[in-house]
């Protein structure tokens, strides 16, 4: 009926509210987006955006096509991840995704993964949003926390990061050891920017450290790690990774109730698919070896 190039034009200017701004992320000239707009308002016989100095707004019938565009836009995009991801061999593209602070694990697993299997490109995506697997913005995922529950995902349990309180030795030097949990009111914490952080650690602290005594916050573990070690606090660390750093003191010892369990996630329909199951077989078996060095 209508050319989709106009619809996706147009999607792109009611999502940037500039015709610069989707002229850039299409890679068209300006004039080619107004055409585009003019021809697909002429075509329907409605306006689609109200034109104004700032940009362009869309109208109610411009957001209720932004949303089919949305949808349409998405369902491209999935289908182009499925495609990527069902080749017979173990090559191409391989997308990974995981929490920053699962990086020491996964760079190792990756990078060597990549040189037993050559023909592998790895993307490794980090970040605290949620990659859709449905939409093919990755092929496995390592996740923490309560269990995955997205439809039409395969969900498989991994291991316990086991988790301890750190203070570095210069903080230790300048404020001393805490004699006992009570004491711990009376020290400084790095900690999550969100005081309702759902990590298991920043629920215990929520109860019985005051939020005012978290005097270091970031969302970023590795940044929580390196401010611990710099002396900024008190903080909660993966105990391998602390194992590592002799600047680090465990002033508590690591609790069942601070540990988060890992989940490997992956889409059903990719999850048979010959290089994610070499993946998968080949993150187990390097976390064990590693966790057994």
């Amino acid at each position: 009926m209508t050319n989709w190039d106009e619809i996706r034009t147009a999607f792109q200017v009611a999502r940037l509210g500039t015709v610069s701004g989707a002229a850039e992320v299409l890679g068209v000239h300006h004039a080619t987006v107004i055409r585009h707009i003019d021809a697909l308002e002429a075509r329907l016989g409605v306006k689609l955006f109200q034109r104004h100095a700032r940009g362009y707004t869309p109208t109610e019938a411009g957001q209720d096509l932004a949303r089919v565009a949305q949808t349409t836009d998405d369902q491209f995009s999935q289908l182009a991840g499925r495609i990527k991801g069902q080749g017979e061999g173990v090559s191409g593209e391989l997308m990974v995704t995981s929490l920053i602070n699962f990086s020491p694990l996964m760079v190792g697993a990756l990078a060597s993964f990549q040189q037993a299997y050559p023909e592998i490109v790895v993307r490794y995506l980090t970040g605290a949003r949620l990659f859709r697997l449905e939409y093919g913005e990755a092929h496995v995922a390592l996740r923490a926390g309560s269990v995955p529950q997205e439809p039409d995902n395969v969900v498989q349990s991994f291991a316990r990061q086991a988790v301890a309180l750190y203070g570095s030795r210069s903080y230790i030097e300048a404020r001393g050891m805490p004699a006992d949990e009570e004491a711990l009111r009376d020290h400084d914490f790095v900690g999550h920017d969100d005081p309702d952080s759902r990590a298991p650690y920043a629920i215990w602290m929520k109860r019985n450290i005051p939020f005012e005594r978290v005097v270091f916050r970031t969302e970023d573990g590795r940044v929580q790690q390196e401010a611990v070690r710099a002396g900024a606090g008190l903080g909660f660390i993966a105990v391998q990774l602390a194992a590592k750093d002799p600047e680090l003191v465990q002033i508590l010892a690591p609790r069942e109730d601070w540990s988060s369990p890992l989940w490997l996630v992956t889409h059903v329909d990719l999850h048979r698919t010959p290089k994610v199951q070499a993946f998968l077989r080949h993150l187990k078996a390097y976390a064990a070896e590693r966790d057994s060095a």
